[in-house]
Order: C-alpha cells, then structure tokens, then sequence
C-alpha cells in the first residue's frame, strides 16, 4: 500500500502493438506499478489516437512516458496535450523515430538502453569476427563438397585468428563494446573515427587509422559507424578495392553504409566475404545474389536485441525510471547534441 501522499510519478506506456509483453515480464510489471502510478495492467496507448478518451485522460496525467519500439512520434500536438510530462525514457535504442525537436524545446528529458542493446550487436560482431577468421562459410562449403578429411592443410594456410588485424569503422556504443570483446584474443585492432582522438585511442588499446588505410590492412572489416548523411555508403568502390582478397566484411548497422552495388562484383568474384546483418533495403530484392552467394551470410537483422534480451533492455530502463522517481538525474541521459553523430 501506498501513503494518501502518493508522490511516484504517473506513468504512461507507448510502443507498437505486441511490444510490451515481449518487453516487460510479470516481474518487471510488478516493479513499474511499485515505482510508478500508471494503468494496472500496463497497456501501450496509442498517442495519435485523439478521439479515445483513454488516451486523452492518460496523456494529461503523465509525468513520465516509457517508450519502446513502435512508439509515434510525439509531435506538439501529442505534447499539447501531455502538460505535465517531464520526462522519456526509451526501452530501446535510437531515439531519432520518435523523439522530435518540440521535445527539445519543452526540456524533456531523455534516456534510452542504447548501452544495454548494444552489448548483443557486439557478441554477434565478435562471433562473426572469430568465425570470420576461421574461414567458416568457405570450409563448411568445402567439407561439404569433399565429404572427406585430410584436405585443409594447403587451403587453410591463411586461417586463424592468431594476429590477425581487425579493422573497426566507427568508435560507437557498439563499437567501443567490441573492442572490449575482442580484449582476450590476439587480435591487432584498427579503428576509423573522426571524433575520436589519438588519445583516446590509446586508451581504448587500438590505433586509429584513416578509412582507407583501415581497409587496406585489414582482413576483417566490421562496420560500426551511425547512418547519418555523412556516413552514406562510406564504404565505397575505393575502400572495397583496397580490402586484400579474402577479406570479410561484416556489417551490424544499417545497410547505407555500405555501397552494396559496389561490393557485389567482388563478393560474385569469390574475392571478399561478408556478414551482412543489415542491407539496403532492408530486406533484398528476391533475385539479389546476396541470397544464394556461399561466401555471403545473410541475417534478418537478429543482432540486436531480440528474445530475453529485451529484458536487458527492460531492466535498465527501468532503473532510469527509479532514479527519476527519487528525483536522480537519468545515468544515461540522451542530449540533442548526441544526435548529430549517433544513431
């Protein structure tokens, strides 16, 4: 029971359809009604709704949203109607869907579980660049054609993971993770981004190198970089020419990143491999080679958190709204000024 002086703030929920129970657990359920006043049974409203009097009566109590994937976005006319909000806290990582500059203007504040949906892109991203340097995808192949031992002696003089360099595009949440991941291993790890320093490098242990010669002396290329103007297929005709054959490249962010009209003629060559977790389009024309090429590992964008490891996501979500709730700053407060050079 709760004192007559109830001073937890109200809650108010809003993500696409199906989303909060992927997201939240019976157990997170029951912390957010401990921590929060909000709908007992925690529904996602719909904000563009105008004419639902639900919506209407939650909009104007709630001091605080929790946000997820799907959520709309909160335009002056929704926040006009969301007079006591003070707060967003995003269960998930970019906010650029649904966090508008209105948002700004009226001091919101906003958190987001970047961090916590970051840590599964760089497990995936580390188990590709292990596999990659194994030459999985061509010995599978292979071993399957040969059904027989004994014939990877000449072929696998240029595998393994011993010293092998690994090049990162792009020191992001993610990026950083991976270099973290990649610690244990024997690994010499370049990495390519201009906002960071030598300095900084150093401290991370990698050494910062430009883009091109990044490709250059890489035999692993895993892309790390946000999708901002930019970034618009920064990996082009130049840097796939300059990738030493055999090289994999692995891309965990967003398909523009990549000149994927460039890096074809070298995957149907057999010259360079790839690990393609995210295209451009999303999903491939039914006819692209990206389908059917052996040295060419497709996912359906599963890098991210999917699965329990939304609960991750929930989780730290939901310390930010305890923090609130004691009137502590976010830990990890997201400002308009991260949005010019992150996802």
């Amino acid at each position: 029971m709760h004192p007559a002086t109830d001073n937890r703030p109200t809650l108010l929920l809003s993500m696409g359809p199906g989303v909060a129970d992927r997201l939240l657990t019976d157990a997170h359920r029951a912390r957010l009604a401990a921590l929060t006043r909000t709908d007992p049974h925690l529904v996602a409203h719909d904000l563009t709704a105008p004419d639902d009097p639900r919506v209407a009566e939650a909009l104007a109590e709630a001091e605080l949203l929790l946000t997820c994937w799907g959520a709309p976005p909160l335009t002056a006319g929704v926040l006009d109607r969301a007079p006591r909000l003070k707060a967003v806290v995003h269960a998930a990582g970019s906010v650029k869907h649904h966090i508008t500059e209105v948002c700004w203007e009226r001091g919101l504040a906003v958190t987001s579980t970047a961090a916590a949906n970051a840590l599964p892109v760089a497990e995936y991203t580390l188990a590709a660049i292990l596999l990659a340097g194994k030459r999985i995808l061509p010995s599978a192949q292979r071993y399957g054609e040969v059904r027989a031992d004994g014939v990877w002696t000449a072929e696998s003089a240029a595998w393994g993971n011993y010293r092998r360099t690994v090049g990162l595009v792009g020191a992001s949440r993610i990026g950083r993770r991976v270099v973290e991941l990649l610690r244990p291993f024997d690994f010499e790890v370049l990495l390519h981004d201009p906002y960071v320093t030598t300095g900084e490098a150093r401290e991370l242990g990698v050494e910062l190198v430009g883009l091109d010669a990044l490709c250059a002396r890489s035999t692993i290329v895993s892309v790390h970089a946000p999708q901002l103007p930019a970034t618009y297929r920064m990996i082009g005709e130049r840097q796939l020419a300059l990738m030493p054959d055999g090289t994999t490249l692995i891309n965990t962010s967003r398909g523009s990143l990549i000149d994927e009209p460039a890096l074809l003629p070298h995957l149907r060559a057999g010259r360079l491999h790839a690990v393609l977790d995210v295209t451009d389009p999303d999903v491939p024309a039914p006819d692209s080679a990206l389908w059917t090429l052996p040295n060419v590992l497709l996912t359906p964008h599963v890098a991210g958190s999917l699965g329990n490891e939304l609960h991750r996501m929930a989780d730290q979500a939901l310390g930010e709204v305890e923090r609130y709730g004691r009137g502590e700053p976010f830990a990890d407060p997201v400002r308009p000024s991260d949005l010019t050079r992150s996802a």
